[in-house]
């Protein structure tokens, strides 16, 4: 640096000169401008930010000990005719004994402290440190989700706040603050004691507990003051997510989060070490898992339809969309203890109809089975414990699909046998054995004009429990056969890619993408050219292949989307990285990953009984709260949309009458009402399907062994005798006539030549058929020769005409026998695994272009 006289003065010069002093200060003015706006902006917002919180402040509700006490009312279950009351959901959701503080042992209470509020002893009602502690993290992470509510103002959310809706940000600010600020009011009022005692009383903890006591006996069969630190550690960590942390259904999430109440209580004091360590190891799940597959109610069951009644109230409550978002703890206080009038819409006559002729044992193939389902806890003579399940006979006895025996006294003798192979001198046992008859069948009945379900049976045989195994709701997905060629294959086809009834499809040897033969139920002949109503009422499996995979199975999957199936897996990409589709061409036979659910399949047909619109299968009109104020009025939140054309709703619905009437159906048809419907059937006969439909009623069944054991193939048709029951016997009680469905005006009849497709004239091969007037040919044919064939020459340049009545005579023929052989083994694609209840019986392999099933390959193919 230059230090040198001229240097320096002219340094000074520089700074003292006019320019650069008013450069400083015009600098120093806007400094000042801008601190002065921020100082007004910060004030402005304190003050309105101030003005704000009063006002919420001033409209919270006034809270006294008395108000946070866990109270509540019954809700009632009213039919169809809103008067008949069906069910009362005390005993189901407000199983409460209520227990007092000193009840309820302090590894509990320091557990609950622990993991959902470390410094509850210490605060005033909220927690300062959370709140930043929260903030930080989802300032810094981006994840909000992390909770500073205190114990106390969790106890306030769920007994004062219980029923509020909050559907914007201000409405969940507004009830923060109140929370806040009510909790610094009750914490003057109630001990902390007192506050944890109701908190205790008042919390969800899954599988209809509310409270404490209620858990314990759910989950451990005593009471709560004989709780271990491992059982208490499991409660407590239920809170947070009673659906996630479920230690029946999801133990695995559950023990992660036990393992961190333990930790948090030994690094809060709560227990040593050794304590720590001892609970850690407890096999506490194992004992869990026995105590429910042993109990019982000392009330009757609910019914099927109940169940799946209340699972959807519960799920409506909780979503946005229809407008209450209420939290999973809300959710369960507003039905079980919000004295509800709840009106379904069950109808007590079409469900008495149904569960009569699921449960009369005449109907079913005469060599009836038993399932087992086993549980086994063998304390040795040391103490120590070893549980056993009905995995463990399977294996013992190598059973192939699952255990299924022919009479009860069989399952017996082979549980002593078991027992026997593990015996030791000392032991004690304590085991759960349940028999359900095999095998098992569920029923969905829709009224298609208002997509109610009128009627659920989610099982045969006497229900042992409420919120047991429902195969006919979202309990159990089955693969479902055939009846998928309606809705992804030939809907699609008639629908938006110019088909018609008339389309001659042949049926000849016929390959996947990836070389796999298709195979059609009959067996290995082919029938040549059908038409697509010919293929429908016989069900040929290349004939729906080949159309599908010109319209594309991209195509076909939208379809079935449109029509309500959630169960679809557009791609899904395991940990072991194989990938699964349902966009392939065994779409079309209903090869499916994950197969389907009952009710959802009915109101899929029930969308076509409708004239192609889609409505929302739902299980009550409306719900008044306990003062009669509407909750909730599903009628108008129902989802409703158009997934077909009118007229391609009737072509469909004229081509499965004659499923009934000429085709595979023809044990379903009825004896005084018009229907349509089609069959489905998987590999070896593992599940038989009926989807069918009158003009008043959509009806769906299901049969099979809930561990996939195949059926005999002599009894494939049993189940379309039980549909013929249920629907003649609806008819007859409702005093329903004859009706035929109801043609739209965009439907007409036109002759056309087989031959050519256009409007026949005298000499062609011809046949009537519907048509959408749209596609409706309107050419005519330009005619053929009649020459009779008589020589070898003229044998040779056969005229279409005698070929298509020799293939018209073929086929006839052939349907004559089709009922009594239709499901001589699968269908199609997908293969069926041993999965109880047959939820993942397909495997689907994305690059083969299809799924295959046991049989697609083999000498025959299902239906």
């Amino acid at each position: 640096m230059n230090y040198g006289r001229k240097k320096a003065a002219k340094k000074r010069k520089d700074i003292t000169s006019k320019s650069k002093l008013k450069k400083k200060r015009l600098g120093v003015r806007i400094f000042k401008g801008v601190l002065l706006t921020l100082l007004l902006l910060v004030v402005a917002g304190c003050v309105g930010g101030g003005i704000f919180i009063k006002k919420v402040i001033n409209d919270a509700p006034d809270v006294t000990p008395e108000d946070v006490k866990p109270t509540g009312y019954t809700s009632v279950i009213y039919a169809s005719d809103n008067k008949t009351e069906t069910e009362r959901l005390t005993s189901a959701g407000s199983n409460r004994v209520y227990k007092t503080i000193d009840e309820i042992p302090k590894d509990l209470q320091h557990a609950f402290v622990a993991i959902e509020d470390e410094r509850f002893y210490e605060h005033n009602g909220i927690d300062p440190k959370g709140i930043i502690r929260a903030g930080i993290i989802g300032i810094t992470t981006g994840d909000f989700s992390q909770g500073a509510s205190t114990l106390t103002q969790q106890l306030i959310k769920n007994n004062i706040f219980d029923f509020m809706s909050e559907d914007t940000f201000f409405d969940r600010l507004e009830r923060k603050i109140q929370e806040q600020y009510l909790a610094l009011k009750l914490e003057k009022q109630m001990s902390k004691s007192e506050i944890m005692e109701n908190y205790l009383n008042t919390i969800n903890l899954g599988q209809n507990t509310l409270g404490v006591q209620a858990a314990s006996q759910r989950y451990f069969n005593k009471d709560v003051s004989q709780l271990t630190l491992s059982e208490c550690a499991v409660i407590a960590a239920i809170t947070q997510s009673p659906s996630y942390y479920n230690p029946i259904t999801h133990p695995d999430n559950n023990a992660k989060r036990r393992e961190q109440v333990l930790d948090n209580m030994l690094d809060q004091g709560y227990i040593s070490q050794e304590a720590h360590d001892e609970a850690l190891a407890d096999d506490v799940y194992s004992r869990i898992q026995n105590v429910n597959t042993n109990i019982t109610q000392s009330t009757t069951p609910q019914s099927y339809f109940v169940d799946a009644l209340t699972e959807q109230i519960l799920n409506d409550l909780e979503d946005p969309d229809i407008g209450l978002g209420y939290s999973e703890t809300q959710a369960y206080n507003t039905l079980y203890k919000g004295g509800l009038s709840i009106y379904s819409t069950q109808d007590l006559e079409i469900q008495g109809i149904c569960d009569q002729i699921v449960n009369d044992d005449s109907n079913y193939p005469s060599n009836i089975e038993y399932g087992l389902s086993y549980a086994l806890t063998v304390t040795r003579a040391d103490g120590t414990q070893e549980n056993y399940s009905s995995g463990h006979i399977k294996q013992f006895r190598n059973m192939k699909y699952g255990l299924t025996f022919d009479s009860e006294e069989e399952a017996y003798q082979v549980i002593e046998e078991f027992k026997a192979s593990i015996a030791q001198e000392g032991d004690t046992y304590d085991e759960v054995i349940d028999l359900s008859p095999q095998p098992q069948a569920s029923v969905t009945v829709i009224d298609q004009a208002t997509g109610q379900i009128k009627a659920m049976v989610g099982g045969r045989g006497t229900k042992s429990s409420s919120m047991s195994l429902n195969r006919a709701y979202t309990g159990s997905t089955r693969q479902p056969g055939s009846c998928f060629k309606i809705l992804s294959t030939y809907a699609p086809a008639l629908d938006s890619a110019g088909e018609t009834l008339a389309t001659i499809i042949k049926d000849e040897p016929y390959e996947y993408a990836d070389g796999t033969p298709v195979s059609n139920w009959w067996g290995d002949y082919y029938r040549g050219d059908m038409t697509m109503r010919e293929a429908i009422e016989q069900s040929a499996n290349i004939c729906a292949v080949k159309t599908l995979t010109e319209i594309t199975p991209q195509l076909g999957f939208t379809y079935c989307q449109n029509f309500g199936l959630s169960t679809l897996v557009e791609s899904r990409t395991t940990d072991e990285g194989q990938v699964f589709t349902d966009i392939h061409q065994s779409l079309a036979l209903g090869g499916i990953t994950d197969g389907v659910y009952n009710y959802e399949m009915c109101a899929a047909y029930a969308a076509i009984a409708n004239g192609g619109v889609y409505q929302e299968p739902i299980m009550y009109t409306k719900i008044l709260d306990h003062d009669g104020n509407v909750l909730l009025d599903r009628t108008q939140t129902q989802e409703k949309r158009t997934v077909l054309k009118e007229s391609t709703a009737y072509l469909l619905t004229s081509a499965m009458e004659g499923v009934l009437t000429e085709g595979t159906g023809t044990p379903a048809r009825l004896s005084n009402m018009a229907a349509a419907g089609k069959t489905g059937t998987t590999s070896n006969n593992v599940d038989l399907w009926f989807s069918g439909y009158t003009p008043y009623y959509t009806c769906t069944i299901w049969t099979g062994y809930d561990d996939n054991t195949p059926l005999a193939d002599q009894e494939w048709n049993y189940h379309l005798r039980m549909w013929k029951k249920i629907m003649d016997q609806i008819n007859t009680t409702k005093g329903l006539s004859y009706t035929d469905f109801e043609t739209p005006d965009s439907v007409v009849e036109r002759t056309v030549c087989t031959s050519t497709g256009k409007l026949a004239v005298s000499g062609c091969p011809s046949v009537t058929e519907y048509f959408d007037k749209d596609t409706a040919p309107t050419e005519s044919c330009s005619g053929h020769r009649t020459t009779r064939r008589s020589t070898s020459s003229n044998s040779e340049s056969s005229d279409s005409s005698d070929q298509s009545e020799d293939s018209q005579s073929s086929e006839s023929s052939d349907s004559s026998n089709s009922s009594d052989s239709e499901s001589s083994s699968d269908s199609g694609n997908s293969s069926s695994s041993d999965s109880t209840q047959g939820s993942d019986n397909t495997s689907s392999d994305s690059n083969s272009g299809g799924t295959q099933s046991d049989d697609s390959g083999g000498d025959s193919a299902s239906e």
